[in-house]
């Protein structure tokens, strides 16, 4: 076993959260809702030009937000790829409705646009699409169909900050959308979310459910002369100090996403050669889509070579994963979801994916998990 370690994912701080999170202190607010939270969600709606930001706890709390914004009914049913973290599908099931999955595209592994229309019926109310590895999803065939049969995008961006789909923010496209910034995102508070609203209907009740169903918000900006409960809701604002740690991460986003993406690149150009050989794959990235970086994975040709690989880097001390169990598989999948069609190109790539490390500061260490990873491949 080697003695170095090589984390898979490392959180990167910039050196201005602890003096953001004593500013906070001074300022008299830890509770959520205060100066820095403030900030943070002018700097989102300015990024995406989405008509309202709301800082949550997690981006799983922003999707439940968007369940109940869009009135789920137990027995609807929504739209999206089994291939995504659970909390895609739990923020629907938790309103009674059913997930419904297509596959995904052998490419970019996000939803296959094409086969949205077959999957709807008189029940669908919502497709959820997810801008996998921060790559878009084929966003204008996806928002024309949703217009034709009046339903609902919800973008789970959770990792697709700071990337655009044909120059448009990831997040500010679907009529809702839901960013992470969990440790393992790029932009991080170690936990943490956004409810991103492109759609005005529904901003005064998003304020309302986001303040646990009441007008606390219009009565801060005098606009009724108390508060009290009105909706359902619940408490998913961030206390300030998660929004003062935040607001270090967004000043330097750039910065951030430009260092990812040059080790991303050098991941990318390092692999081309045995990529010619058909030993594995490299991601795909579409023209009309600028990605962010948020990881780097390969496609190798069966679970037992990703196993193989995976195997030998931890022996060699760099951790290196695989991604999502399908949701279809899962048990809690079986009992509240259903596919529609096969999943056939999900299961297959899920088997055969392995995600590499990539985080700021891993640029020293970059080229031994090259040269270890091509050494496994070349076996």
């Amino acid at each position: 076993m080697n003695n170095r370690i090589i984390p898979f994912n490392k959180p990167f701080m910039t050196g201005d959260e602890v003096d953001h999170i004593l500013k906070a202190h001074s300022n008299g607010q830890l509770a959520g809702n205060g100066p820095f939270t403030e900030r943070c969600q002018h700097w989102l709606e300015n990024k995406t030009s989405s008509r309202k930001a709301l800082l949550t706890h997690s981006c799983t709390a922003a999707l439940e937000m968007a369940a109940i914004l869009i009135d789920l009914k137990p027995g609807d049913e929504v739209i999206m790829p089994s291939y995504t973290f659970v909390s895609t599908a739990n923020a629907f099931v938790l309103r009674g409705a059913i997930p419904v999955f297509v596959d995904i595209r052998e490419d970019t592994l996000n939803i296959n646009e094409t086969l949205i229309e077959a999957a709807i019926t008189a029940k669908t109310k919502a497709v959820v699409v997810v801008h996998y590895a921060g790559v878009a999803c084929e966003m204008d065939t996806i928002m024309a169909l949703a217009a034709r049969h009046d339903l609902f995008v919800i973008e789970d961006a959770a990792q697709g900050v700071m990337a655009e789909y044909k120059g448009k923010p990831l997040g500010g496209i679907g009529h809702l959308a839901a960013y992470s910034f969990h440790e393992t995102k790029n932009v991080i508070s170690g936990e943490g979310g956004a409810l991103l609203i492109n759609d005005e209907r529904f901003i005064e009740r998003a304020e309302i459910i986001w303040e646990k169903g009441t007008n606390r918000s219009s009565f801060f900006r005098g606009e009724v002369d108390k508060y009290t409960w009105v909706d359902v809701g619940s408490s998913f604002l961030p206390g300030e100090l998660i929004a003062a740690f935040l607001w270090a991460q967004l000043e330097h986003a750039n910065e951030i996403t430009d260092r990812r993406l040059q080790i991303w690149q050098n991941y990318h150009k390092a692999f081309v050669s045995i990529e010619t050989t058909g030993r594995i794959r490299r991601p795909i990235i579409p023209d009309r889509c600028r990605h962010n970086a948020h990881m780097y994975y390969l496609l190798l040709n069966s679970l037992e070579e990703r196993s193989q690989l995976i195997s030998g880097l931890k022996i060699d001390g760099i951790m290196s994963v695989f991604h999502y169990v399908p949701l279809h598989l899962a048990p809690a999948g079986k009992k509240y979801c259903r596919a529609h069609g096969s999943l056939t190109v999900t299961e297959q790539l899920s088997d055969r994916l392995v995600r590499l490390p990539l985080w700021p500061g891993l640029e020293e260490q970059q080229p031994y998990v090259i040269e270890r990873a091509l050494f496994h491949l070349n076996k």
